[in-house]
């Protein structure tokens, strides 16, 4: 993928994951390794 599209993904789980009491962080880091 190129690296806008990455961008995009990971502020779109940010935000949508940062309510949660687990680090959104955490969520970044295992999309990441998905990816």
């Amino acid at each position: 993928m190129n690296d806008f599209l990455i961008s995009v993904l990971l502020g779109i789980i940010e935000g949508v994951t940062e309510f949660l009491p687990v680090s959104s962080t955490a969520h970044l880091r295992i999309t990441e390794a998905l990816l």
